[in-house]
């Protein structure tokens, strides 16, 4: 199976954490039972303390999709790393609407969130449960540690690759924190467990921070060819630096577009990827096979179930007049949909290869705000297929709610539009054309429909088309100036069916009110 690092470990990482998680601040160690030194004194279970690392951005527990979650006070399914952060990316913009009555899903939809918001606290401290595993690893595989414990010298080097690993996923977790609430609290390795409140940090220092924590292990991680399927390589951590300076000017105040032509480069010119022949490919149970991915969120609908990930994605995407299995599930949830803004971006529907909407017994526009909670209204959008592109379902053969499909949180051709936008704005048009209209040509399957020039407005609709629903739009149309105010509009924007414009401050998301009342160290982001 594909999912390899993802299986392994989550017996015993689940019993460190069961200790780590209540035991006192003191200098003594347990003469029985399953303890940190116990654990981290034996060199073959860094690897499995790493697969709980990763897992953290799939799994939401310890026992299974409905067992014990990791986040307490939150259904453990709405708690999923990818569920909350594409619900905090996509659900307040043109691309997607939700018709379920959850707590906070229409405020999401209206952009009316407030800081006690249920899915705002899910990604909140979600982040910080990744950042304090992550911590803890870090700390525990620092080189004079394991040199103290006496592991050989091969074994040091493989551990401090997994160390590497750990600071990237450290890091990626400390990203999404700064795109969406911008100053937060901030704890490293050196921060141990115990009763102390974090200082909050700016969003320039952080973004600093995590420029110079990719930086440095850069060099330090796998290359595309030499690491295991899932696992974080240099080209991640190039992508990652490249995503931040695309949006610099939005964190820091200062555009950084060279730098992110020049890592945008680095990941292209390393030849490890290239665009999948058949776009739709990408977004199916065996997406593992897709030269594209660059970095994924593994899934897999036997090994690495939960109900927050992808499979949201397929039956939240499901209703109507739609039949499940034909989407290699036997679930229709009924929820999610796309804006006639969205659908409108598609001038050639017929032939554009990224026009995946059912139409079938949907209506197009919204015209009363009861419309929201009714399935038929709003293009449905089943771009995930829990189907093989030999058209067989996935591992669960349909017969349990589950999927295969990895999420791709970074592809190369985000990496294309990020390399066009950046050449764009630095004036290199001819370098922007080559590389939006590999994409283009892609998805046409002809080059009929290539641009011959370009604006910033076409870039950022390319990237709608292209990164539909991959938890980018908000980022996105916040770089562009976009996101709040009134220049753009799209259906519930501000809570009107035809939408109207938003306050500036709603480009960040509010520091959640139960932190603020128990760290006061922590100021309130402006307007919450």
């Amino acid at each position: 199976m594909k999912k390899g690092v993802l299986k392994t470990g989550l017996f015993i990482f689940s019993a460190l954490i069961l200790f780590t998680a209540c035991k006192k601040q003191l200098n003594q160690t347990p003469k029985y039972g399953l303890n940190a030194e116990k654990v981290y004194g034996d060199p073959n279970n860094y690897i499995n303390v790493l697969a709980k690392l990763y897992s953290g951005l799939s799994m939401t527990g310890i026992q299974g999709p409905a067992g014990q979650g990791d986040i307490a006070g939150i259904d453990e399914g709405f708690s999923a790393y990818v569920r909350v952060l594409w619900n905090l990316q996509e659900l307040p913009t043109d691309e997607a609407v939700c018709g379920w009555s959850d707590p906070g899903i229409p405020a999401m939809n209206k952009s009316e969130w407030t800081a006690d918001d249920g899915w705002i606290k899910g990604m909140y401290y979600r982040i910080y449960y990744q950042i304090t595993l992550c911590n803890e690893f870090i700390w525990q595989a620092r080189e004079e540690k394991l040199i103290e414990r006496g592991f050989s010298q091969a074994d040091i080097d493989r551990i401090n690759i997994y160390r590497a690993e750990a600071r990237y996923l450290r890091a990626l977790s400390y990203y999404h924190a700064m795109d969406l609430f911008g100053n937060v609290p901030f704890v490293d390795e050196n921060d141990r467990v115990g009763a102390f409140q974090p200082e909050q940090i700016d969003r320039t220092s952080l973004f600093n921070y995590i420029e110079s924590e990719i930086k440095a292990i850069e060099d330090l991680l796998l290359s595309p060819g030499e690491a295991p399927y899932g696992r974080a390589t240099n080209a991640a951590a190039q992508t990652l630096l490249a995503k931040m300076y695309l949006n610099a000017e939005v964190y820091t105040g200062n555009a950084r577009y060279s730098d992110c032509k020049t890592y945008s480069e680095k990941v292209i010119n390393s030849n490890a990827f290239q665009l999948d022949d058949v776009y739709q490919d990408i977004f199916l149970a065996d997406n593992h096979t897709s030269p594209e991915i660059i970095f994924p969120v593994v899934y897999d609908g036997l090994y690495a179930q939960a109900y927050g990930g992808t499979i949201y994605l397929v039956n939240g995407a499901i209703g109507g007049t739609m039949v499940p299995s034909n989407y290699g599930v036997n679930g229709n949830w009924g929820g999610l949909r796309t804006t006639p803004q969205f659908v409108n971006k598609f001038q050639d529907s017929t032939l554009d290869s990224r026009y995946m909407f059912y139409t079938n017994g949907q209506i197009l526009n919204f015209t009363e705000a009861s419309h929201l909670a009714q399935f038929k209204y709003g293009y449905a959008f089943p771009k995930y297929k829990n189907k093989t592109k030999a058209g067989q379902n996935g591992s669960n053969n349909a017969a349990s709610p589950f999927v295969d499909i990895d999420f791709p949180m970074f592809r190369l051709a985000d990496v294309y539009l990020m390399l066009a936008e950046s050449s764009y704005r630095l004036g290199d048009q001819s370098t922007a054309l080559q590389y939006i209209n590999a994409i283009r040509t892609r998805a046409y399957s002809t080059s009929a429909f290539n641009f011959s020039s370009l604006t910033l407005d076409d870039i950022l609709d390319e990237r709608a088309r292209e990164l539909s629903w991959e938890a980018t739009r908000r980022t996105d149309l916040i770089r562009f100036g976009k996101f709040t105010g009134g220049d753009y509009l799209w259906s519930f924007k501000g809570g009107e069916v035809d939408g109207i414009a938003i306050d500036a401050y709603r480009n960040l998301y509010p520091i959640p009110n139960a932190d603020l009342i128990l760290n006061p160290n922590l100021s309130q982001n402006p307007g919450y």
